[in-house]
């Protein structure tokens, strides 16, 4: 309906500034026509500008002669104004016959005029924007009439995406099931090193059902599962592991990753948290056997992992002198790299504690070179 509206009425840009100044001319035409004809009569007639400038011409050309050549210049700009008002006699008579004034079509003016305002109030928009009004809900109106075959279109591309995604999702799922298998047998084999030779370790991977809905990672459900007694359930590794064990099945797991190329760099903060004696003694030594394969950076309070190390820097903070008594005084972090003999020490501290002894530093020499 709205579209039939405004295509009858066929608006234009800049139609309602054309029209307001044709009406407006036209309510004000009698008056320009009678002064339009009292111009008319100044430069026309007997008595008009016309004709003085014409007896004025004949004057002095009778006697330009006589004169000697000084009444050229004056014979020469009154031919120019006899030019120029007679060029303006026209154009008057040409603006006195166009205002003519026109009931009907001062009537027709008003009414398209009316209209268009009308509708764009209607609207709410502007007079000028009405044609682009016009246009947007006629395309909206043929989406509206094609909606069903557009609807047709889009299912049937729905369908088709639908089928590729599981498609996909299943060849994934199954590649997802044959690499756990693999991870399986290798977490397994590096947790006997790791005192976790009673432990179990199992990739679960469930495939949800087709009526669920899937994600960009796909359709299944990924956990690992373990078990640190013989003959006991899995269960979450989250949830099982004590902190200790935990930190053994995380390295056992990153081992693994890293024999696929997962990273050039590994990371491990604190990974022999909870763990002391020969566990952390055989964590460190798996930690340096990977050390042989890619970068490996370990924060530890460990002195059998540090003592593992091919190169050991220490990490402190402290307060700058002059600011110590303030609460909110900033701290400052150091790292030093630490020279044999320097090592010897920081691990016999470890060991020791606050005060190291001799006793600690012959147990760091025994760490140390226990690494060969």
């Amino acid at each position: 309906h709205v579209v039939g509206e405004l295509d009858e009425l066929a608006p234009e840009p800049g139609e309602e500034t054309a029209l307001a100044e044709e009406r407006t001319l036209m309510m004000h035409s009698e008056k320009i026509a009678g002064d339009l004809s009292e111009a008319e009569q100044a430069l026309s007639g007997d008595g008009g500008l016309d004709a003085r400038l014409n007896l004025a011409l004949r004057r002095l050309s009778r006697v330009a002669e006589q004169a000697g050549g000084r009444l050229d210049a004056a014979i020469a700009a009154l031919d120019r104004t006899l030019v120029e008002a007679a060029e303006a006699r026209d154009q008057v008579a040409l603006a006195l016959r166009a205002m003519e004034f026109d009931p009907a079509r001062l009537e027709h003016v008003e009414t398209r005029l009316f209209a268009l305002r009308a509708a764009a109030r209607k609207h709410n928009v502007q007079v000028d924007s009405l044609a682009a009004l016009a246009d947007k809900l006629r395309g909206q109106l043929q989406e509206i009439e094609g909606g069903e075959a557009r609807l047709a279109v889009l299912r049937k591309a729905a369908h088709e995406a639908g089928d590729a995604y599981l498609t996909a999702a299943k060849a994934l799922s199954e590649a997802r099931i044959k690499a756990a298998a693999k991870l399986d047998k290798q977490v397994m084999k590096e947790l006997v090193p790791l005192k976790l030779d009673k432990a179990g370790f199992k990739t679960q991977v469930d495939v949800l059902p087709e009526d669920q809905n899937g994600g960009p990672e796909g359709i299944d459900r990924v956990s690992f599962l373990v078990s640190t007694n013989p003959g006991a359930p899995h269960g979450p590794l989250i949830k099982i592991a004590s902190g200790g064990e935990l930190s053994r099945f995380v390295l056992a797991l990153k081992v693994a990753l890293a024999s696929r190329g997962s990273a050039p760099t590994l990371i491990f903060d604190e990974v022999d948290a909870g763990v002391g004696g020969a566990v952390a003694e055989a964590v460190g030594l798996r930690l340096a056997e990977l050390a042989g394969e890619v970068q490996v950076l370990v924060v530890t309070h460990s002195p059998q992992v540090a003592a593992r190390a091919q190169h050991h820097f220490r990490i402190s903070k402290s307060v700058s002198g002059e600011t110590k008594a303030k609460k909110d005084a900033p701290l400052a972090t150091r790292v030093e790299t630490l020279d044999a003999a320097a090592r010897r020490e920081e691990i016999a501290r470890m060991l020791a504690g606050a005060t190291v002894t001799d006793e600690a530093r012959a147990a760091a020499d025994r760490l140390i070179g226990g690494q060969s």
